[in-house]
């Protein structure tokens, strides 16, 4: 049955991701912090639009959020006309936002306190993912929330799990974000290396992405790599965002992040250089520039 459904946070993420819950059948009310984008966003996929999260989430089963960090995520949710003022008993808030593992229980309180559910649920797959539906979906909650939502956010998403309690979902990502960060340095100075060795770097791709040095990665980035182009994909901007997260708790629980602290310098180098809205695989351009 469709369901009444609101979506906090129509960048380029949330814009694909809404859309798919309303080409689904759901009625899906959105909010935007720009009202521009979200009358853009009504018009073009048939749904509704509030001028605040809290109308926005009024008589919806579940409210999806995807925003930029912390502080926008309070702001929509537990802020002056935040969602959680305006949801009904026993709805659902779900938070696709990256952010940290302090927030996610923080919410889950506020969410318990107001007679409500909440999930943390950070995606990967970027931009390219969300407007395909091909996401992974890592979330943190109860497991009876979880199953009554899975199916919802499979409308999306090729891979839905649960990890544990909240922030079990904002922790795996920053598992995924550390890892992210080496491939895509060693990736770099792979293309780099080759070059500098007078190899043909699509024929390298090619043998080596057959073996274990294969990864989405070089299969997805590899080519936009080698022609010089970074207008697309996830900023260095975000990735800074979310690698400042993992080194945080990193020294919270006391797990050293040395790879990840040294790339995430990369990245402020990159910035630096005015890439800051350059896909994150511009660290391949960083190494160039220092010939």
């Amino acid at each position: 049955m469709p369901l009444n459904l609101a979506f906090i946070g129509l960048g380029v993420m949330g814009y694909p991701m809404a859309g798919h819950l309303a080409k689904a059948g759901h009625k899906v009310c959105v909010y935007n912090r720009t009202t521009q984008k979200a009358e853009q966003w009504a018009e073009t996929y048939g749904g509704t639009f509030g001028t605040t999260p809290a109308e926005a989430a009024k008589n919806a089963d579940i409210v999806f959020c995807c925003v930029g960090n912390d502080d926008d995520v309070r702001s929509v949710t537990t802020g002056e006309n935040g969602a959680i003022s305006g949801m009904k008993p026993e709805a659902i808030l779900i938070d696709h936002t990256t952010a940290s593992a302090e927030l996610a229980t923080e919410l889950d309180t506020a969410c318990r306190n107001a007679g409500l559910h909440f999930i943390d649920a950070p995606v990967s797959g970027g931009q390219q993912g969300a407007e395909n539906g091909k996401l992974t979906i890592m979330c943190g909650g109860e497991e009876a929330i979880f199953e009554k939502s899975q199916d919802i956010m499979a409308i999306y998403a090729q891979a839905v799990t649960l990890m544990g309690e909240a922030g079990a979902g904002q922790m795996t990502k920053m598992v995924n974000q550390i890892c992210i960060a080496g491939l895509v340095q060693g990736l770099s100075e792979g293309l780099y290396f080759a070059e500098k060795a007078g190899l043909d770097q699509n024929k390298v791709i090619d043998v080596i992405s057959k073996g274990a040095a294969g990864s989405w990665q070089m299969m997805n980035r590899h080519q936009t790599m080698i022609d010089d182009k970074y207008d697309h994909g996830f900023a260095v901007d975000w990735m800074r965002k979310d690698l400042d997260i993992c080194l945080n708790q990193g020294r919270k629980i006391k797990a050293k992040l040395p790879v990840t602290a040294l790339v995430d310098q990369f990245y402020g180098e990159v910035q630096a250089m005015g890439g800051g809205r350059w896909d994150t695989s511009s660290l391949l351009k960083r190494l160039k520039a220092t010939d």
